[in-house]
């Protein structure tokens, strides 16, 4: 009986020793429920601002110095990173497609390819290049990087082309309380 607890109890040492390793951005931990936003603004209060945080994949929404909201966000994958620095909205429109990035459909509706480049992915024939969805988009650079809804398929880590991804409900209150100018700050 001893050796047998005795074994147990290292078995609970070894997960514990792995549960308290650091988690690899290449490699996600798995998906686990966590609250994706926040939002309590009773509109009261002066001019909104956003900050944007790349480490903890959060943003934070402003109104005067005080915190409204916040979401989680996914912001861009090693290689397309998001850049960081001060902003300012210049673009809102609701329903935008990527002029960049979708998927590649077979005549039967079927994705052959996840994640289509216009310009480095060429189109098979009796293919067709699908745009990716980008509601309640928000542009923050002149090159295409902005604020929109989107999957945020590993809460905490990276996951776009470099545009910053929230949850659906979080894009949509931010975009009602944003205007054209509304600065942000993306910080590092």
């Amino acid at each position: 009986m001893f050796s047998i607890l005795h074994r147990m109890g290292m078995i609970s040492v070894c997960l514990t020793a792995i549960a308290a390793l650091p988690s690899c951005a290449s490699h996600p931990p798995p998906r686990a429920e966590v609250p994706m936003y926040d939002w309590h603004d009773d509109g009261i209060g002066g001019p909104v601002s956003v900050e944007i945080d790349l480490t903890r994949q959060r943003l934070t929404a402003f109104r005067g110095d005080r915190p409204i909201g916040w979401c989680v966000v996914a912001t861009g994958l090693p290689g397309y990173s998001t850049p960081a620095g001060r902003f300012r909205i210049s673009e809102k429109v609701v329903d935008k497609y990527s002029t960049l990035y979708g998927v590649t459909k077979n005549a039967e509706g079927i994705t052959i390819n996840h994640d289509t480049k216009v310009g480095r992915d060429p189109i098979p024939p009796g293919c067709e290049f699908v745009p990716a969805p980008m509601p309640y988009w928000q542009r923050l650079t002149h090159y295409g990087i902005g604020m929109h809804a989107g999957p945020i398929p590993y809460p905490g880590f990276p996951a776009s082309h470099g545009c910053i991804r929230l949850p659906r409900p979080a894009a949509i209150r931010l975009f009602d309380v944003t205007k054209e100018g509304t600065p942000v700050t993306i910080v590092p």
